[in-house]
């Protein structure tokens, strides 16, 4: 074959020029107009010389890895495109591939690493991008893409996309994944902006980035949605934004509607899209008007591209076969597949089809995810929705040996694995159902299907056991959050939020991270954990001397919340009013770790996180009426409140811990009603500020509860809740003020309402505090066990204060903290006895 440069070259990058000094380029280190872009690609083409060489080149977001890409296309180099956070694959590919030259990106330039002068390959002209259709993981089947194919996927995505000069992208997936590729394909292709980026969504800064570069769109897969409502993105203001894309796996019709309805409220528009690397990136679309009726469909062909469908024999639906200029060459499985041409001329996309009444396209299934089991043939994603269809979310994986199911949430895998077995007729002994946190996902959000076949009882985790890997740098990690939140399945993209972590187990695990890394880093609850096991394995048994270490707000807020209440119930200090800013705490907690996700699953979360409350309490206070006379009934019950007596006395010692459960159970309760809990979504911050103004009724003894002695602490919880919800300065401002104007007269102490303001302003304004260096993990144990010594305090004090009241302080804290390792080593043995008893059910 020639190796002539200018035999072929992709047009869009190699005509980078033609768009002078428009702005190309935006990152966190300024701009690059599209004659300075070109500049840089041509010296990095001259770089990689004159003769045609397969390159490797491991890409991130960063300008760098855009110049090496484009410099490889403008020049003619066929290019293996690798992720630059996966060295395995890297080494894999090089092996398998042997490339004359591979690049990378270095301390702001791009590094060439040239393995041989010239080439040892025979390279068909034709041949453009090499990209592995198996995300990170090596493989050496690679898709051959052509100069042909870039173009006309690029082109065809701009036209249906209308994307103009005026345009300004986010890189929300990564260059090497092709959804992410043909984001900056088509960009280009129209002169529009990149504005290059690896932040998460879940990322205050992104959202900064975003406003500050005017961006207009954004690509998502199905698990940014949820990350998405985590953020309270339905109430973001984003004048800038004209429409979001959405592909890498299906998302669910309900999801569909709800965005589409949001973005037309809100004045842009979701693009539904269905795509796979075989053709280049873009197969079909959903117009956006059609969204809101026909949600489950992938819509039409894009521009240039056609469909059929063919019969398969014994199934009620045919294959989707696709044509069009974008469809790959074919797939290469070794280095003389490089000098192949084309092998393909339509794609079979593997996915079983119909076309509607409206002529949008609709996908039923999967051919490859059949199984055939004891001569029965199971349907996977039929599976999935006869699950889906009773309210359970579900990833099913298997072979001829047996099926294997993931369901999420605290389903009963035993009554599941029945249900399922009499639905599709297979034998219960050929059924494994293992119930996880969160089903196990890629970093692209699409189904993990090996890591469900991994729960198999045969060599992966029973349920409730941590996965034992102990081989890697992040398993202390992933072990303290399996501990922790008592998961069997952990993922390096997971984070503590997106496990279902909650106020109780978010100090818990703080504690254990400090300890393994020395420091605990900022927004570590929503830093990935392959991120936080890196940095563990970076800091090894170093650990730096420092003065001071900064903790967030709420942390230190309840450690010293709780020494103070401790404190001046035995007189040995005196400050009033903390309690209260622990209320307001338990608002914000409640918002921060409780309002995530779908309505179900939030729901289970939310009753197991009233059920920690509860149980720790009515045990260790039925053990209080045992030994002495002070408490009734209505205290092990925590009913005193409501029936107890009301003169105060000692049976009132408990009314922190009683009201807490009633504001956590009626917001459990109230959440539950389906368009209650869809208005909180639509309206996170004004939704709080609503229940602020109803518990402003009691705080202003405008309506009278019937509750006596228990402080209207709903207007105290509601507004710790909105202070989570804040995201702008005005709103902060407004929520000072209502603090300011709304605590004042509350006690007739100033000194204790000043408490509760200040309290409420820090938890408001300042993200952490600094603490100590050597009162850094008393500070964490105390805040994590601040429940605990609550309730103990009450019985070990009244031994101790007449002979030394900080004596009986410190000995208060000590037996708390003893009872809530206690409750934790408690609930993870349980937690894990229950999973090994479920597991062989469930198989």
């Amino acid at each position: 074959m020639s190796t002539d440069l200018d035999l072929q070259r992709l047009p869009f990058a190699a005509n980078l020029a033609d768009n002078g000094d428009r702005v190309a380029v935006a990152h966190s280190g300024g701009v690059l107009t599209y004659q300075e872009l070109a500049d840089r690609v041509e010296e990095v083409g001259r770089r990689l010389g004159s003769e045609r060489r397969l390159v490797a080149l491991t890409a991130g977001n960063d300008v760098e890895s855009l110049v090496g890409y484009l410099a490889a296309m403008a020049a003619g180099h066929p290019l293996i495109l690798l992720p630059a956070d996966k060295p395995a694959a890297l080494e894999s590919l090089v092996a398998a591939y042997d490339p004359d030259v591979v690049l990378h990106s270095g301390n702001g330039r791009m590094v060439l690493e040239e393995r041989r002068p010239g080439t040892g390959h025979t390279l068909h002209p034709d041949l453009a991008l090499l990209l592995s259709t198996s995300g990170s993981t090596g493989s050496p089947k690679l898709v051959r893409l052509s100069y042909d194919n870039l173009q006309a996927n690029a082109e065809s995505i701009a036209e249906y996309l209308g994307i103009t000069e005026y345009d300004r992208a986010m890189t929300t997936l990564p260059m090497s994944y092709c959804y992410g590729l043909s984001v900056i394909n088509s960009h280009l292709l129209r002169g529009a902006c990149l504005v290059l980026t690896d932040l998460s969504v879940v990322d205050p800064c992104f959202w900064e980035l975003f406003r500050g570069q005017g961006a207009t769109s954004f690509a998502a897969v199905p698990y940014t949605f949820e990350l998405l409502e985590r953020v309270g993105f339905a109430a973001m203001d984003l004048p800038t934004l004209r429409y979001i894309t959405q592909a890498g796996g299906r998302l669910a019709p309900d999801l569909v509607r709800q965005y589409a309805g949001l973005g037309a409220r809100s004045g842009w528009e979701l693009f539904v899209m269905y795509g796979q690397t075989e053709a280049t990136a873009r197969m079909a679309y959903l117009p956006p008007g059609l969204a809101g009726t026909s949600p489950g469909a992938i819509g039409i062909p894009v521009p240039g591209g056609a469909f059929r469908i063919e019969p398969v024999p014994g199934l009620e639906h045919g294959e989707l076969v696709y044509s069009g200029p974008n469809v790959m060459l074919g797939y290469a499985r070794t280095p003389e597949d490089l000098a192949l041409g084309r092998t393909v001329e339509e794609l079979r996309t593997g996915d079983l089809a119909r076309r509607n009444a409206n002529g949008l396209y609709e996908v039923v299934g999967r051919r490859s995810r059949f199984v055939k089991i004891v001569g029965l043939r199971v349907d996977l994603g039929q599976v999935e929705r006869i699950l889906a269809d009773l309210g359970i979310r579900a990833t099913s994986a298997g072979s001829d040996q047996g099926l294997v199911v993931a369901i999420e949430g605290e389903h009963d895998p035993a009554l599941v694995g029945k249900l399922l077995a009499q639905a599709i007729g297979l034998p219960r002994a050929a059924l494994e159902v293992h119930a996880v946190r969160e089903l196990p996902r890629l970093a692209t959000g699409k189904p993990d299907y090996q890591g469900v076949l991994a729960l198999a009882r045969k060599g992966g985790p029973t349920v409730g056991d941590p996965p034992s890997s102990a081989k890697t740098a992040g398993d202390s990690v992933v072990r303290i959050f399996a501990d922790t939140l008592e998961l069997a399945v952990i993922s390096d993209g997971d984070t503590f939020v997106s496990l279902g972590g909650d106020s109780l187990s978010y100090v818990a695990a703080s504690v254990r991270l400090e300890q393994a890394l020395g420091h605990l880093p900022p927004d570590w609850h929503v830093t990935p954990v392959g991120v936080l096991g890196a940095a563990l394995k970076k800091q090894g048994k170093r650990k730096r001397r420092r003065l001071f270490a900064r903790l967030e707000t709420s942390i230190v807020l309840r450690a010293v919340s709780i020494f103070l209440i401790v404190s001046t119930h035995i007189g040995f200090l005196h400050w009033q009013g903390t309690a209260h800013v622990l209320m307001a705490v338990a608002g914000f907690n409640f918002a921060r770790f409780q309002l995530s996700g779908e309505r179900v699953p939030r729901l289970r979360r939310q009753v197991a996180s009233v059920a920690r409350v509860i149980i720790p309490s009515m045990a260790f206070i039925g053990f209080a009426y045992l030994i002495t006379d002070k408490y009734s009934l209505a205290n092990i019950f925590l009913l005193n409140a409501v029936i107890g007596p009301e003169e105060v006395t000692t049976q009132w010692h408990f009314w922190f811990i009683e009201v807490l459960v009633y504001l956590l159970a009626c917001m459990t309760a109230l959440l539950a009603f389906p368009w209650v809990s869809g208005a909180e979504k639509r309206f996170p911050f004004l939704f709080p500020l609503v229940l602020l103004g109803a518990g402003l009724l009691t705080r202003f003894e405008l309506f009278e509860p019937g509750i006596p002695h228990t402080t209207p602490t709903l207007w105290l919880f509601a507004l710790g809740w909105a202070v989570a919800r804040a995201r702008h300065i005005l709103q902060r401002c407004v929520l000072s003020l209502m603090a300011a104007v709304t605590v004042p007269g509350f006690f007739d102490d100033p000194s204790r309402e000043l408490t509760v303001i200040t309290g409420i302003l820090l938890l408001l304004w300042l993200p952490s505090l600094p603490v100590p260096a050597g009162l850094r993990r008393v500070t964490l144990l105390l805040a994590g066990a601040s429940l605990h010594i609550y309730l103990v305090h009450w019985l070990v004090y009244p031994l101790l204060v007449g002979f030394s009241p900080a004596l009986a302080v410190a000995a208060s804290l000590a037996a708390g903290a003893a009872y809530w390792a206690l409750c934790n080593c408690s609930a993870t043995v349980l937690g894990r006895a229950k999973g090994r008893r479920a597991g062989p059910s469930g198989g």
